[in-house]
């Protein structure tokens, strides 16, 4: 291997931009690679034998090394193709090629030097100029018979490759890839190498087609250039990925050694080794002395391929076959042939040992012959031995399996040499011992070109494809062309009868529909499935509660929806399939502004089973996973419920709707939509102080969603601040008065444990009314929206004190609501900023005054002052009704009076009045005061006040409504 050339700073760029250099495996593939199914592909292979055909080609490979010579295109159809129009440098009467002609389904023809490669002017035209190989493939155009269409053409300098098919062949060729391997100046030059193609015939047959180049010279470093030049070519050769007509079938390329026919081609320059060439041409002269003497005036015969010659005789006058007659060129080639290198080579296993063949070489050495003469050798000054440089060799797929196959079991038993070593074993002297090895001799083809028979009756060679199909290969004749004078080579070709499977499209097409039918249904089968059944609505003996449904939607539909009242809604799910279904409901696409999960914040979903316990974790978007065997089914109730007031305010104003879907996802299924509606009944709630006292009499349902006359005022207070607090005060002193009755048999006063009742419930969160309150609940809010009567609301065991509980979580709902509140913002704002100057200045002012001040203050607001002074006067009447109700009889007054407890609002003892009664009231005043100041006032949300000042802002309120509260006998 010569020396590396010195290296520049062009060589990179040389590297990049040249055919045939190194593949860069930082240059990611170009083609786009997809895979089929892998169950669909082995479906449609099982059934091959139903849409495959047998045909028959022949294969026809030509080779020739023109030596840059000038006018040698034209004769091109001499001896490649039998219609040739012009052969200016042939022998007068010169018929066309020997068998083949149109009976030849592919053209294969590489030629090497078809421009001056030792030139560096001609050796780059090509990349500029592609008149050197136009001009070869108009003359080869006009020779071939009519009908043949190009298949792939490629070129590296001098190195050139091109194939044609008839008509009835070439649309039965597919996938091809043309690619090139540069080993000559730097190891990547492409003034040596080869140029390849890869076919697929008939959707089954993978062809390989490589024209090479390999190094020139006869001396030991020449023939170690050849085999690493061989070696570089097999090992950088990579294709374009394989794709099927029913789609991609291969996730990269293939390299040589994947085809099932492999054709390797062209001046290989391997020389006769260790012959002197004077000895060599004076044997061969003695055959070609008279090939230029008898050209003239005769048509060419079998003796253009050097076969004949004059036959010797036995004694009785027969004549003797080639191969015992000592006088026939047959004898002469079969002693020279053990010198060939490239036999040698392939014994050794240096190269193309991996299962290439070569047909029986019967022919005269290819180089090197002065041009212009037949049968002259070399005759100049350098006087170069004759030589086979110009060779055709073929590979099926089975012999490279079986080579492979060998030399696995040589590395096997190699290894299992070295083992035995290892352990010390004396292998020299053991007899037993079978795993002996010797690289240079074991694992190689061991015959000798002597071994070569005769191949007149030759059998097809058999193989098997990649896919599994039957194909036959039978080399039909394998010769040089001796009066072709153009060139210092004689040009070679080879024709080949192949027999294989081809893919008949429309029946591929047919039987691949019918697979796909059927794994669809076998998948459709093997996916899980379920079904989701809606319970239907059947309407409500309400007047104002029906629901309206549409019997036409497909979804859940939940009729008419208010505050507070709960609609129930059931779904089915069922494993309609064969096999488990695991499913969940799927995270909804929201706002930024919406909750996120799978459901709105109005709906609740249960189910009648406990979810899966998962050891790992699903799909990110599914939280809760249910499993169901085939034919199981789980039923999950759909609850709807509106008691956010933000949520209230947007379906008052129309906003929002209650309409969602629901996804529910099934793992490897498909996904399930379901809608979900509702109807909002607009509501008193989350409405302003303003907008209520121009209501008439009906309530909010009453208008249909019109707006109230903004000038006409029905009410100086809003209506529902009087029905809410007459009843609350009605009832209250009714509760008192049943207490009153029965305390007697040990019954506990309901303002004992709580000195805020009715209005603080006594324990706080969830779950804390029954399903019975909830309902009963949600009617005093349509009661309230449809100015109907609170009774109806209530069930007819419904306690009282349970009553007064319910119309007073009512009223701070109601209140709470108020988008403007009691006490408006601006109203608050000038109130804080009176009472603030008084703190500074440590300014005490009597209570009368105050409230003085406070009144002026909200005139400017006559409905809102209005409310303000209705709403304390009714608190102040509760206070003092509990009051009274817990003072003692006058039989047991010298009993000591028990203060109400305060869970919720800590109120210190030292600060009570000393008198029982008046700490009573001072403890319900305070409750009071805190409970209701933040339903009464409203105020600027500071995001960044401290939780001091926001304390002492709470305090203010507070005892704001407290001054209101107290009397002369209770202040402190």
């Amino acid at each position: 291997m010569p020396a590396a050339a010195a290296s520049t700073p062009s060589t990179e760029h040389l590297h990049a931009q040249i055919p045939g250099a190194f593949p860069d495996a930082r240059t990611p593939s170009i083609a786009s690679i997809t895979t089929h199914q892998t169950s669909l592909s082995q479906a449609l292979y099982d059934r091959r034998c139903e849409y495959t055909r047998q045909r028959h080609v022949r294969v026809k490979v030509g080779t020739w090394n023109t030596a840059a010579q000038k006018g040698t295109e034209q004769d091109v159809g001499a001896w490649f193709a039998r219609h040739a129009r012009v052969t200016p440098t042939t022998p007068h009467h010169s018929p066309g090629s020997v068998p083949g002609g149109e009976e030849v389904d592919i053209y294969v023809l590489g030629l090497q030097e078809i421009v001056d490669i030792t030139s560096a002017t001609e050796a780059l035209r090509p990349y500029t100029d592609p008149s050197a190989a136009n001009k070869w493939k108009q003359s080869l155009q006009g020779a071939l018979p009519k009908g043949y269409k190009l298949v792939a053409e490629q070129q590296l300098i001098g190195l050139w490759l091109i194939i044609y098919a008839s008509s009835e062949v070439f649309p039965q060729i597919s996938n091809v890839s043309t690619t090139s391997v540069g080993t000559g100046l730097m190891g990547y030059m492409g003034n040596k190498g080869a140029v390849t193609t890869r076919i697929v015939l008939g959707e089954t047959t993978r062809l390989v087609f490589i024209n090479s180049h390999l190094a020139a010279g006869a001396d030991k470093a020449s023939l170690d250039r050849r085999n690493w030049d061989a070696s570089q070519v097999n090992t950088r050769t990579r294709f374009d990925p394989i794709v099927d007509s029913m789609g991609p079938s291969q996730a990269q390329g293939e390299g040589l050694g994947d085809e099932e026919f492999a054709f390797w081609f062209g001046d290989l320059n391997y020389r006769l080794e260790g012959m002197p060439g004077d000895d060599v041409r004076r044997l061969l002269t003695i055959h070609t002395k008279d090939l230029d003497h008898e050209s003239e005036g005769r048509p060419s015969t079998s003796a253009d391929s050097g076969y004949a010659s004059k036959a010797s005789e036995d004694e009785s006058g027969v004549p003797l076959p080639p191969d015992l007659d000592p006088a026939s060129l047959q004898t002469t080639i079969a002693s020279l042939l053990p010198h060939d290198e490239l036999h040698q080579q392939m014994k050794k296993g240096k190269a193309f040992h991996d299962g290439w063949e070569e047909g029986p070489v019967r022919f005269l050495p290819s180089y090197k012959y002065d041009i212009g003469k037949v049968g002259v050798f070399d005759s100049s000054e350098k006087r170069r031995c004759p030589s086979w440089c110009d060779r055709i060799l073929y590979r099926t797929r089975a012999a490279k399996q079986r080579y492979d196959a060998k030399a696995q079991e040589q590395e096997a038993a190699r290894q299992k040499d070295e083992e035995m070593r290892a352990k010390g074993m004396d292998l020299a002297g053991d007899e037993d011992i079978l795993f002996d090895y010797n690289p240079d001799t074991d694992g190689h083809n061991t015959a000798t070109y002597d071994e070569y028979e005769d191949d007149e009756d030759a059998e097809p060679d058999t193989i098997t494809t990649k896919d599994g199909l039957t194909d036959e290969i039978l080399l039909e004749y394998y010769t040089t062309h001796m009066r072709v004078l153009s060139s210092d080579h004689k040009p070679l070709d080879a024709v080949f009868s192949l027999k294989y499977d081809a893919v008949v499209p429309d029946l591929k097409a047919a039987i691949h529909a019918e697979v796909v039918r059927e794994l669809d249904r076998q998948e459709n089968e093997g996916r899980p499935s379920i079904a989701v059944v809606i319970e239907r609505a059947t309407g409500s003996s309400s007047t104002d509660d029906q629901n309206k449904t549409d019997s036409t939607y497909e979804g859940v539909d939940f009729g008419n929806v208010k505050f507070a009242k709960s609609k129930r809604r059931t779904i089915t799910i069922a494993n309609t399939g064969r096999v488990p279904a695991t499913f969940g409901f799927a995270d909804r696409p929201v706002d930024q502004d919406q909750a996120a999960g799978p459901f709105p914040p109005w709906l609740r979903v249960t189910s009648d089973r406990e979810p899966d316990r998962r050891d790992k974790a699903g799909p990110d978007d599914v939280h809760e996973h249910y499993t169901l065997q085939p034919a199981d089914v789980i039923n999950a109730e759909l609850k709807l419920k509106i008691e956010d007031i933000g949520a209230v305010r947007s379906l008052n104003d129309g906003a929002t709707t209650l309409e969602e879907v629901l996804v529910l996802r099934v793992e490897n299924g498909r996904d399930h939509f379901l809608p979900l509606r509702a109807h909002w009944l607009p509501s008193i709630l989350a409405r302003t102080v303003d907008t209520l006292i121009k209501i008439p009499e009906g309530g909010i349902r009453r208008l249909q969603n019109q707006k109230p006359d903004r000038d006409e005022v029905k009410w100086s207070v809003p209506r529902e601040v009087f029905r809410l607090t007459e009843a609350i005060e009605d009832l209250t002193e009714r509760t008192l008065a049943e207490w009153d009755m029965t305390k007697s048999e040990g019954e506990r006063a309901p303002f004992k444990d709580n000195a805020g009742w009715p209005f603080v419930k006594p324990h706080k969160g969830p779950n804390t009314i029954d399903e019975d309150g909830e309902e009963q609940v949600a009617g005093l809010f349509n009661a309230l929206d449809c100015d109907s009567p609170f009774a109806g609301a209530f069930l007819p065991e419904t306690r009282t004190k349970e009553k007064v509980e319910m119309l007073a979580e009512v009223l701070l709902t109601f209140l709470s609501s108020l988008t403007d509140g009691i006490i408006t913002k601006s109203l608050w704002e000038k109130l804080e900023e009176g009472l603030l100057t008084r703190e500074r200045a440590k300014q005490y002012v009597a209570p009368d005054d105050e409230k003085m001040w406070v009144l002026e203050t909200l005139a400017t607001a006559p409905s809102h002052n209005a409310s303000f002074l209705l709403l304390l006067s009714f608190l102040q009447n509760i206070a003092d009704q509990i009051t009274e109700a817990s003072k003692p009889k006058l039989e047991t007054r010298r009993t000591s009076v028990e203060i109400p407890a305060s869970p919720e609002v800590k109120v210190r003892r030292r600060t009570l009045s000393k008198v029982p009664e008046v700490a009573i009231k001072q403890v319900i005043i305070r409750n009071y005061a805190v409970v209701f100041s933040d339903a009464l006032f409203r105020c600027k949300e500071e995001a960044k006040l401290k939780e001091k000042d926001r304390a002492a802002k709470k305090e203010r309120m507070v005892k704001m409504v407290e001054l209101f509260l107290r009397s002369g006998d209770d202040g402190r």
